[in-house]
């Protein structure tokens, strides 16, 4: 009988994407892939470390399954991804529930690693972070209707509060042919909405072809039959170019959806941070982007209590949302990480200050989500299904304002059919409730 295997992963979409492709190499190797850890032979936490917060999920996620472990339901317990490309000595040694370690580099031997682990051994397996495997076969952990493309590993930007670069090593993009070859495999197994994703996804291609290649990317994805929706994440404002801006404009199957992960807009705290702008430009920057996509939904993220952000920056800051008015935003406090330069920074925020910014920065965000949804009221848009609520009694899926996992959801209720999983369907919005529209299915 097959072995079982289950991947539970963390973090980001970027290591879902990987934990995908792990979970192929053990399938093509005779495993048998479940979803539930706790019936399986070998449980694989694909963990995330970038802040302090992920690295505690992670952590507890281990413990969690050891207990399962005692009892005798799990053989094995192998740790990849960020934390354990960042901290192999540790983990072997402080969390002995673990039974295995490997780095990003040795992804693509997860399966005799796995035979290792079944075997009484204690594999730990460190090769250089490059040598991760950017292209292969994947089993899909998404919804079928939707998937992440991922067109690059790594991040040079290195921005002092942030370990990606030393974890995940140097910014290497994917060939546009490797990439379109994925696409159409996706498409062809159900994907309606390709959402394409890296550390820094709008320097797609500068590494290997000397220039800025998503637009490029995005107009083969666009030729894809059946691909209906094509969402782009994690694009650094410095590299929205006219050109890209003209791709979105002129392409309707790409979402007119910008994720701008900012983390401020006062010039001395992104200079501090290894970033560029300021509110002047990073304001001229979004008008722009309205101006040249008139119905563009803005996403951005912020940091909050970074090293020596006074209360006048912070005032910058909360400003700059109201005036601005992004229709989506999320906001962190800072987290010294260990390794990096902001963490040796004087100045460091008191936790009690930074929770108290981050408070009033979502309590603004509230409001201008709730002016937004109140706009959208009346209107008739498109709504991708992916299920039915038996407690709301309706329907719910995702518009193109709506990434998954991170926005909220549209619900809906239907006069007469039902919907498809993954059917595109219109839908009029009379209500909304916690910032989630409400309507009807029109034919």
């Amino acid at each position: 009988m097959a072995k079982k295997v289950a991947i539970v992963s963390l973090g980001c979409a970027k290591n879902q994407v990987d934990a995908e492709m792990m979970l192929f190499t053990l399938r093509q190797a005779g495993y048998k892939i479940i979803e539930d850890p706790a019936m399986a032979d070998v449980a694989i936490v694909n963990t995330c470390g970038f802040i302090e917060s992920a690295k505690q999920e992670s952590i507890e996620e281990i413990l969690e399954l050891g207990k399962l472990k005692q009892e005798g339901k799990i053989k094995a317990i192998l740790v990849t991804g960020c934390l354990a490309e960042r901290y192999k000595d540790q983990i072997m040694d402080q969390l002995y529930e673990v039974d295995g370690v490997i780095g990003i580099g040795a992804n693509g031997d997860i399966a005799q690693v796995v035979e290792e682990a079944l075997n009484g051994k204690k594999p730990q397996s460190f090769p250089d972070k490059l040598e991760m495997p950017m292209n292969g076969g994947r089993v899909q952990s998404t919804q079928q209707h939707y998937a992440y493309l991922k067109v690059a590993d790594g991040c040079d930007n290195c921005c002092t509060y942030c370990a990606i670069p030393l974890i995940r090593g140097k910014f290497r993009s994917r060939k546009i042919e490797d990439l379109v070859a994925e696409a159409q495999t996706l498409v062809n197994n159900g994907v309606k909405e390709l959402i394409v994703i890296a550390q820094d996804t709008t320097r797609y291609g500068e590494d290997i072809y000397g220039k800025l290649m998503l637009p490029t990317l995005l107009n083969q994805l666009c030729a894809i039959d059946g691909l209906q929706w094509v969402r782009m994440l994690y694009c650094y404002p410095d590299r929205i170019t006219d050109e890209l801006l003209d791709c979105m404009a002129t392409n309707q199957k790409v979402i007119n959806y910008i994720d701008l992960p900012l983390q401020h807009c006062n010039g001395n705290i992104l200079k501090a941070m290894n970033r560029r702008g300021d509110v002047n430009s990073l304001t001229a920057l979004i008008n722009k982007i309205r101006t040249k996509l008139p119905d563009a939904v803005l996403r951005t993220t912020l940091i909050v209590g970074f090293p020596g952000e006074t209360d006048k920056e912070f005032e910058e800051l909360s400003q700059f949302i109201n005036d601005v008015r992004f229709e989506r935003l999320g906001c962190f406090t800072y987290s010294p990480e260990e390794d990096t330069k902001a963490a040796l920074m004087e100045n460091q925020i008191d936790e009690e200050i930074k929770a108290h910014r981050q408070e009033i920065i979502m309590e603004q965000q509230h409001i201008i989500m709730e002016e937004y949804c109140r706009s959208l009221m009346g209107k008739t848009i498109e709504v991708l299904t992916e299920g039915y609520d038996k407690y709301a009694q309706c329907y719910f899926g995702r518009s193109k304002a709506d990434s998954p996992d991170v926005d909220g959801k549209v619900f809906f209720n239907i006069d007469s059919r039902k919907p498809q999983i993954g059917e595109l369907v219109r839908v009029k919005l009379d209500d909304y409730l916690d910032c989630d529209p409400i309507g009807t299915m029109v034919d």
